[in-house]
């Protein structure tokens, strides 16, 4: 029952009282206040709340009793029985789930939803809510959590967290990326990702006023000897690079640390999927070969649901005192809730459980997706690892034709296409000497340091870094590429669909595994490569 009927009387008008009271709950019942089912008050005590006689609601009633709106039950009052249809939502197109409800969803980085203990699951959300509710948020994550964290990047992940590193809960990648940007630069620095890469992530630091470098990857992951010069941070994912689905091997990780650590670069190690492995046993996380220059990034949204919108950061005592100084003096911290049902899992055995569990599930459809695609004759590309696969396509035709098709056979398709860096958003080339002048220019103007009592600790971040790890200037050491950086406009594009097997249902997979082999196949062959191109494709 409302507590507040929107009944408004008009005693100087000449339409009876009672008349009014059954026309306010007719457009209460059209407008969507009241719905179906809704008790009503009682006569005596609408008539009390709206200083009329008791008689005056009772006729009211009886009106809308007579025109089959109300129907009394004995003993137990008075109920809305009918009420019209209120107009469908809008939704932008483009916009919201509505548009892809009707469609298998393909797309890359959906959690596996079905493997989830739905007993287990339960049971964790439960234990959650029966702890007492918290007076103040803890910025570095709720205890049970972190210390869960820990212990599953230990044992699955094979990552020491404790002593050199500490362990924070963020509210998953994109955040924790916002948060290192906003905690540890400057607005003008410069970052280097993969391209195409985690647009995400990009968003992320564009939002922060950071500069984006796009960096070609290869079979190998991401270029490290293509990182442009003036950069302070170098965003990637080793461990199944994102859209492609390289795993950069061991020679290439080494060089990126030792890149990293000669000219006193931070790098972000995005380990979105990491624990989704089918063939062999994963190679070690850059943050444990290097924790002095890594921050590793993890989520739950991928093994877990995007429902506990959590995820977690591991880095060394300056970076982690940087970013909760941060989140100190924004007032921000990553939501409990989720930490809790986190807890929980891992506190009965649920999560490891689980993560068993979604391998042995996830393996066989991704068998199942390769499979219908190579039956086609089409090739997949990408590492026995994480929830997509990718199939190199002629040409941006090619592409466009397969997301048209999919559309039209009741698929979401996404296309590599979308995963590479837009030029406009890359802020221009900026030579290294004009870049240093820029970021001196915003420490000058930047009004902060009087206001942020935490710059001091925030500015500690990267500097310890530089100071470990020397960075030569550039007119006295300057970094040397073996080739020219690419710019966005000539550098090689990639051209294919990443198709996601984790989102559907394995009946509903089984099917729209062979319509989206169906769709590419007809793409490519309707839109080949022309004569005398090459195409190109990072992994």
């Amino acid at each position: 029952m409302l507590d507040e009927l929107p009944v408004v009387l008009d005693r100087t008008a000449a339409e009876p009282l009672a008349v009014q009271v059954a026309e306010a709950l007719r457009n209460a019942a059209a407008g969507g206040v009241l719905r179906g089912g809704d008790r009503l008050p009682s006569t005596r005590a609408l008539a009390e709340r709206l200083g009329v006689s008791r008689s005056v609601i009772a006729a009211a009633y009886d009106q809308l009793h007579a025109e089959g709106w109300i129907a009394g039950r004995r003993g137990s009052g008075t109920y809305l029985t009918a009420a019209p249809a209120t107009a469908p939502e809008h939704h932008p197109a483009g916009t919201g789930d509505g548009a892809h409800s009707a469609l298998h969803d393909l797309g890359p980085g959906a959690p596996c939803v079905e493997a989830i203990d739905r007993a287990a699951w339960r049971r964790a959300w439960r234990a959650a809510a029966d702890r007492p509710p918290i007076v103040r948020k803890d910025r570095g994550g709720d205890p049970t959590y972190v210390a869960a964290v820990a212990e599953h990047l230990l044992r699955h992940r094979g990552l020491r967290a404790g002593g050199d590193t500490i362990v924070l809960a963020t509210s998953g990648t994109s955040a924790a990326v916002g948060e290192l940007a906003a905690a540890l630069l400057h607005p003008g620095d410069a970052v280097a990702v993969e391209n195409p890469g985690y647009q995400r992530a990009v968003g992320a630091f564009l939002a922060a006023g950071i500069l984006v470098r796009p960096v070609p990857v290869d079979a190998a992951g991401l270029r490290v000897d293509l990182i442009p010069p003036d950069v302070r941070a170098v965003y990637c994912t080793p461990a199944h690079q994102f859209p492609l689905g390289a795993r950069m091997p061991a020679t290439r990780r080494v060089q990126l640390i030792e890149h990293a650590r000669r000219h006193g670069l931070l790098v972000i190690e995005d380990d979105y999927d990491g624990e989704l492995r089918y063939d062999t046993a994963p190679l070690p996380l850059l943050a444990a070969l290097a924790p002095d220059v890594v921050v590793h990034l993890g989520t739950t949204s991928k093994i877990l649901s995007p429902a506990l919108g959590v995820g977690w950061l591991v880095a060394t005592p300056e970076i982690t005192d940087a970013v909760l100084a941060h989140r100190e003096y924004t007032g921000t911290a990553p939501a409990p809730a989720g930490q809790m049902v986190l807890a929980e899992l891992a506190r009965h055995g649920d999560l490891a459980r689980h993560l068993r569990r979604l391998r042995r599930i996830v393996a066989p459809r991704r068998e199942l997706m390769v499979t219908a695609l190579r039956e086609r004759g089409l090739e997949v590309l990408g590492d026995d690892a994480g929830s997509h696969v990718v199939v190199p396509l002629p040409g941006e035709a090619a592409e466009r034709a397969a997301v048209r098709l999919g559309r039209a056979a009741g698929l979401d398709l996404d296309s590599l296409g979308r995963h590479h860096l837009a030029t406009t958003a890359l802020g221009g080339p900026v030579r290294h000497h004009e870049h240093v002048r820029q970021r001196d220019r915003h420490r000058r103007a930047d009004p902060r340091p009087e206001a942020d009592p935490h710059r001091e600790r925030r500015d500690r971040g990267l500097d310890s870094l530089r100071n470990r790890h020397p960075r030569g200037e550039p007119h006295i050491e300057p970094f040397q590429h073996p080739e020219p950086f690419p710019h966005p406009e000539t550098a090689p594009r990639s051209y294919g669909i990443p198709l996601g097997y984790t989102a559907p249902g394995l009946p509903q997979l089984r099917i729209a595994a062979k319509l989206a082999a169906d769709c590419l196949a007809r793409a490519r062959d309707e839109h080949p490569l022309p004569p005398g191109r090459v195409r190109s494709m990072g992994a």
